[in-house]
């Protein structure tokens, strides 16, 4: 019924609103989004809950509030996200940059095999805005990285896969010089990496069954579901073939509820909101996988942004999805 609604109103606009269809393009995905009861949570499931709300409690709570004028804890997040690279068997690195004050961003390589210099980037950002411990935004979306990186890291793969923790995506250092995202994203171009596909990690922990706890920019509430129970994959026009297949693949392994767009920046801008628009304005493909931030958290961008607010259950089978869907990503040839 959902489909033959969507592929109804696509029509529609196609003849009406959005001349050669590009809305329906923007949101028609492939396969279906999980409905029903999801199973019980495996062992392994159990223990990646388990691990994420350790990660989001280091960071969130005993770290706490984490940005460029609140260095010693800016440090103590990088500090902590290093050593978990470590302890989990890699040899991380770090890229330091910055004008007048030095950031840096912690960097760990999973080197791939027959297509190693295909790369795949998975990236969250680790710095909070003013006020606001940040759980969610974005312990969260550190706690899954690390979580992959530790899930895939004993696993050959055609392609390298780059986990990589950013400095600064939050304002006032957004689209600055001292953005960690952009200043990778640049030096990759610089050096002819081809990155392949780029996941950004952003805010991944909270949901709602509650009629009406999920908004959206205009006019997308046409096309989506009004409760905040799904996890959204987000990309531009030109990352639309790889919004298909994470999405796709991710249908295809997890029993979780999914949404996708592939949307016109310049129509629907909020679509730009993380990380992986450094990668777009360099002409990488990438995709931010997101729990849609303040269209569904009350906590966004204030106190009210704490560990006991999210859903560390939802946050594993997203996760494990998430694994599944960048391992399938780097065996491609």
């Amino acid at each position: 019924m959902k489909d033959f609604i969507i592929n109804s109103i696509g029509i529609l606009l196609i003849l009406v609103i959005v001349p050669g269809g590009l809305l329906y393009f923007a949101v028609h995905m492939p396969g279906e989004s999980f409905t029903g009861m999801s199973p019980e949570l495996n062992e392994e499931q159990q223990l990646l809950a388990e691990n994420l709300s350790g990660h989001v409690l280091k960071l969130a709570e005993e770290i706490g509030e984490r940005h460029h004028e609140l260095p010693a804890a800016l440090e103590a997040a990088a500090n902590y996200i290093e050593n978990n690279f470590i302890q989990t068997g890699y040899q991380p690195y770090l890229e330091v940059f910055g004008e007048k004050q030095q950031f840096r961003n912690i960097v760990a390589e999973l080197y791939g095999n027959a297509s190693a210099d295909e790369i795949i980037v998975v990236g969250a950002h680790y710095d909070t805005v003013w006020m606001t411990p940040g759980a969610d935004d974005n312990a969260s979306g550190v706690a899954g990285m690390l979580e992959i990186a530790r899930l895939l890291k004993d696993r050959n793969f055609n392609r390298s896969i780059r986990f990589v923790a950013f400095a600064n995506e939050e304002d006032p250092l957004y689209f600055t010089v001292n953005m960690g995202s952009l200043y990778h994203a640049k030096r990759a171009r610089d050096h002819g990496e081809n990155i392949v596909a780029m996941l950004s990690l952003e805010m991944l922990g909270y949901y709602s069954d509650v009629k009406g706890s999920q908004l959206y920019p205009r006019p997308l509430s046409w096309f989506y579901p009004d409760k905040a129970k799904f996890i959204a994959f987000i990309g531009n026009l030109p990352s639309h073939s790889l919004l298909y297949d994470t999405i796709g693949l991710f249908r295809k392994h997890t029993h979780f509820p999914s949404e996708g767009l592939a949307a016109p920046e310049a129509i629907i801008p909020d679509v730009r909101r993380s990380d992986h628009s450094a990668f777009w304005s360099v002409g990488y493909p990438a995709l931010m996988v997101t729990d849609t931030a303040g269209f569904r958290n009350p906590g966004y961008h204030n106190v009210g942004d704490v560990p006991r607010t999210l859903d560390y259950e939802k946050m594993a089978r997203v996760v494990d999805g998430l694994g599944k869907v960048i391992a399938a990503l780097a065996d491609q040839e």
